[in-house]
């Protein structure tokens, strides 16, 4: 009967601890806190969001419908947000949540041939992308001490710039001319040029009509470009907050391939649209608008998109990313805003001038006011050999040329200068769709260099340069190789080609010269 109380209190103790044991066993609601705002205004493109006090700047709100949006300002009575999506879908009054993580865009290999949007919607008649890997859109340009020498040339097909402006795998090259004047003429040679290559191409059309981006991507397709190539568009009837992404975008889906040590070639066709577009955002958003109505911070947009663009160190996997901006300006205004902050921050940049657009010489870029920092250390050894002096001989014909207008009489040597100068334009001449490799720019240069087509017709040097290539892919194919594979070339090879060279043009000098 003693026991009795004790056993008792261990069943009853038994019990309770095994009721707690279940109850822990089973599972319980969580309480989630979520910080939800309410939409006070709607403008094109923009939105301003009260009550979410603890997001970050470049985060990533969900708001009814399904719409997204990026925070653009950080105000003490609110946030401001650039919208991703239709305008239509927002009103004053619905939600909007924080996501806690900022953009990111799909990137990978099957990306490859296809037309998709900042956001990596597909907007070609490819299929779904399927699950791809995501990374940042906006992310730091690598260290310094990752970055290595621009060494390697990238070969654009175009004499006048392999020749005289030339551009290396991890360079920013800056193409810049008024509308209409052929830009984009040649980030497409560029393109197209590279088919053979090994290098991945991102063509990045901003503000531009479906029906021009249309007509780039079926030249591509024509051409056999597409395979290697990824065009993000973001056409000029997207919201402006669309076009603003679309140049961080496709330079992250180009970084996913630097980093696997492959070369890529990136063309932001244009950033003046580009510009344009985030004035619109900043001026909605009530930013202090500065020069031209840009906002104090349009240099570091820029700026902090192309100092992305370099060449690995070997270390790091030793893959480049070179870029191509291409910027319009006013009656050749070069001295406007958003030109001069590009080519301050840009290598180099290629003018083109409205002037020799109209008088035929195409590409009509103006030797004079283009220039590579880089230079002859992104050239192959023969170019250098070659081209030495072109550059400064073409510049002083062209300022001849224009003075020798009001001379009455022309000395012997200034008329030889002149001549060969018209002939050497000529040489320069080229057709968007027939880009050349390095031998055969090398050959015909070298025989423009050395007055091989001085007694030539200035209306038949375009024949009579012809008939120089193939004769010396006929007769040279070591020479060739020897340029392809980076040697330099000797007093023999040169003296070879200038005879093959003045061979093939003779059936074009006439008997009176």
């Amino acid at each position: 009967m003693e026991g009795r109380p004790e056993t008792e209190l261990s069943t009853l103790l038994d019990r309770t601890f095994g009721a707690v044991r279940r109850a822990l066993d089973q599972p319980r609601p969580r309480v989630e806190v979520r910080e939800i705002g309410v939409v006070r205004a709607v403008a094109r493109g923009t939105a301003r969001i009260d009550g979410l006090s603890n997001v970050r700047a470049d985060e990533v709100v969900t708001l009814e419908g399904g719409v997204r949006a990026l925070v653009f300002n950080l105000d003490p009575d609110g946030v401001g947000v650039i919208l991703l999506g239709s305008a239509e879908r927002v009103e004053a009054g619905s939600e909007a949540r924080g996501t806690g993580y900022g953009l990111r865009v799909p990137v990978g290999d099957e990306l490859l041939g296809r037309v998709v949007d900042p956001l990596g919607q597909p907007l070609d008649d490819g299929g779904p992308l399927g699950v791809l890997k995501e990374r940042p859109v906006e992310s730091r340009a690598p260290a310094i001490m990752k970055r290595g020498p621009v060494r390697v040339p990238l070969h654009t097909g175009l004499k006048v710039v392999d020749a005289l402006v030339p551009v290396g795998r991890g360079q920013r090259e800056l193409i810049v001319g008024d509308r209409q004047t052929g830009k984009t003429s040649i980030a497409m040679g560029a393109i197209v040029n590279q088919v053979g290559d090994d290098v991945v191409c991102v063509y990045c059309a901003v503000g531009q009509r479906m029906t021009s981006v249309a007509g780039v991507v079926e030249e591509l397709r024509r051409r056999d470009a597409l395979d290697h190539t990824v065009v993000v568009v973001a056409a000029g009837d997207d919201p402006p907050g669309v076009q603003f992404i679309a140049p961080y975008a496709a330079t992250t889906i180009g970084e996913h391939f630097m980093e696997r040590g492959r070369d890529v070639l990136v063309v932001y066709d244009d950033l003046t649209r580009h510009a344009r577009a985030y004035r619109e955002l900043a001026l909605l958003l009530r930013r202090p608008p500065g020069r031209e109505g840009y906002p104090g911070d349009i240099f570091h947009v820029h700026a902090r998109l192309l100092e992305r663009s370099t060449r690995l160190r070997g270390a790091y996997g030793g893959g480049s990313l070179t870029a191509l901006p291409v910027v319009e300006t006013q009656a050749g205004n070069l001295s406007a805003y958003i030109p001069t902050n590009l080519i301050s921050i840009t290598d180099g940049q290629i003018y083109l001038s409205p002037d020799l657009f109209r008088r035929g010489v195409l590409p009509a870029v103006d030797v004079g006011r283009s220039v590579s920092r880089v230079g002859g250390a992104a050239q192959l050894p023969a170019y250098r050999a070659v081209v030495r002096d072109l550059r400064l001989a073409y510049a002083q014909f062209q300022e001849l040329e224009v003075f020798s207008r009001f001379a009455a009489q022309l000395d012997a040597e200034t008329r030889k200068t002149l001549e060969r100068g018209r002939r050497v334009r000529e040489v320069l001449k080229q057709d968007e769709t027939e880009l050349l490799d390095a031998a055969d720019q090398i050959a015909i240069l070298l025989a423009a260099t050395e007055g091989v087509f001085d007694h030539v017709d200035v209306e038949s040097v375009a024949d009579a340069q012809e008939a120089v290539r193939a004769r010396v892919r006929q007769l040279h194919p070591e020479i060739r190789r020897r340029v392809h594979g980076g040697e330099e070339l000797t007093e023999g090879n040169r003296a070879a080609l200038r005879a093959v060279a003045t061979e093939a043009v003779a059936p074009w000098i006439s008997s009176e010269r």
